[in-house]
């Protein structure tokens, strides 16, 4: 019987290969099947090599020892190395585990590479990141979400959340959208405005949203609007207007002529035109009323001062405000009548005796180019010692002085004068006997300036 050889009992069971078992030989046979052994050890080291994840049993040596010890090192360490690497992968199941849901070590691996990579090559630009990211904060729009999750999109984030939701990558024939222009917050507020104008240009603002919504669909004929009561009160106010303007040119008309004229050219003129007595008489009236003081005012009060037997004249009269203001027995006389105490004349030929009145009054009434006529007039009925009383507009006296000296040659003495009045001047005379020259001799203080009153 031949010996069994010492790599038979150390022969280890391979994947799939069962234990080599012995049997007797010859002495040349065994040789060449040492050989053989050898081959198919060295053939089975290989295997074992490659698979690193089983624990191959043994195999069979060479029958030197020194083989054998070294293969009985390997497996030692190959077998640790397996074992710790299990370990490692329990502890990062369970780190995961905690941390978050979990994931596969293979992902989460192949992940931190590429992330670390992308750090490395973005490590020259983190500077210029900062300033950009900074200038994107500094113009970023009122909406700072939509901002934001564009910054993260573009950032090293993007990376992360592509590969954990395993998000298909996008294909090269597809474009991605460029980046939409970051506004200034000046621009964004005007372009709002702009939408804003044009919603509400085309917005009715009579009409609510809600009636337009119940508004039925089919188009109805809509009947013309009435015209309004404001319509018809802006066309009155026109016209009212207007015949004003005309009302005032005609005044001034006619004022003109009262002055440029004598007395009786001034009669002649409200005869054939009664209105126009009227409608001057109305101008006039406006006109004073926006004076401090009326001065037919002033002569009624100081005339109130005196008995109420004494006769007064009134020249001019027009409405006889004078005589329904005092109690004195009052003749009126004027061009034209708006009242009927009034008796139409020529001033410079009123109806009435010599010596036959107390007070002789021109209110406003020395009018025309023969004031002369009616202070003579008023001489002629006034009686020995009667009052003289002149109001007359301001501005129509060059020189009072001549003025003054102009009447007391026609028999009259000046007792008082008023000049505090800034609109009209006040004069009280007194009667001395008749006019000290005659008809033809020539006054040239009694000449005064017309009273003519301009556009406005």
């Amino acid at each position: 019987m031949f010996e069994e050889p010492e790599w038979a009992e150390a022969a280890p069971v391979a994947a799939g290969i069962g234990p080599v078992t012995s049997w007797p030989l010859p002495a040349a046979a065994s040789q060449n099947k040492g050989s053989k052994c050898r081959q198919l050890l060295a053939t089975l080291r290989t295997l074992e090599a490659a698979s690193l994840s089983q624990n191959p049993p043994s195999l069979p040596s060479s029958d030197s020892e020194e083989e054998e010890v070294e293969r009985k090192k390997k497996c030692p360490k190959k077998a640790s190395f397996a074992s710790a690497s299990a370990e490692v992968g329990k502890k990062r199941k369970k780190k995961c585990q905690k941390q978050g849901p979990p994931c596969s070590d293979s992902e989460e691996e192949v992940e931190r590479k590429k992330t670390c990579r992308k750090q490395a090559l973005l490590g020259s630009n983190s500077a210029e990141e900062e300033k950009r990211k900074r200038k994107c904060q500094k113009h970023a729009p009122l909406n700072p979400a939509q901002h934001l999750d564009d910054v993260d999109q573009t950032g090293p984030k993007a990376w992360k959340n592509s590969a954990t939701n395993d998000l298909p990558k996008p294909s090269p024939e597809s474009t991605s959208p460029k980046p939409p222009h970051t506004l200034s917050r000046k621009q964004w507020r005007n372009r709002q405005k702009n939408k804003r104008r044009h919603k509400n240009k085309f917005r009715s603002p009579e009409v609510p949203d809600q009636a337009l919504a119940e508004a039925p669909t089919e188009k109805t004929e809509v009947p013309p609007v009435p015209r309004t009561e404001s319509h018809e009160a802006r066309a009155g106010a026109l016209r009212a207007r207007m015949a004003q303007r005309l009302d005032g040119a005609r005044f001034r008309y006619l004022n003109e002529q009262l002055y440029s004229g004598p007395s009786n050219a001034a009669q002649r003129l409200f005869q054939e035109d009664p209105e126009a007595f009227l409608l001057y008489h109305r101008g006039f009236q406006s006109q004073v009323k926006k004076w401090p003081l009326q001065p037919v005012d002033r002569i009624a009060k100081d005339l109130r001062q005196r008995p109420a037997s004494l006769v007064v004249a009134d020249f001019g009269c027009g409405d006889c405000r004078l005589a329904s203001s005092i109690r004195n027995p009052v003749h009126c006389f004027d061009l034209a009548s708006l009242d009927p105490r009034v008796t139409v004349c020529d001033m410079a030929q009123v109806p009435l005796e010599d010596e036959s009145v107390d007070v002789a009054v021109f209110c406003l009434s020395l009018m025309g180019t023969n004031i002369r006529d009616f202070l003579e007039e008023a001489n002629r009925v006034l009686k020995p010692g009667g009052l003289l009383k002149v109001a007359e507009v301001s501005s129509r006296f060059e020189d009072v002085r001549t003025f003054l000296r102009a009447v007391t040659k026609l028999g009259f003495k000046v007792v008082s004068k008023d000049l505090t009045n800034s609109h009209f001047f006040l004069f009280d005379f007194q009667k001395t006997g008749p006019p000290q020259v005659g008809p033809k001799a020539q006054l040239s203080g009694l000449k005064l300036q017309p009273c003519l009153y301009k556009r406005r």
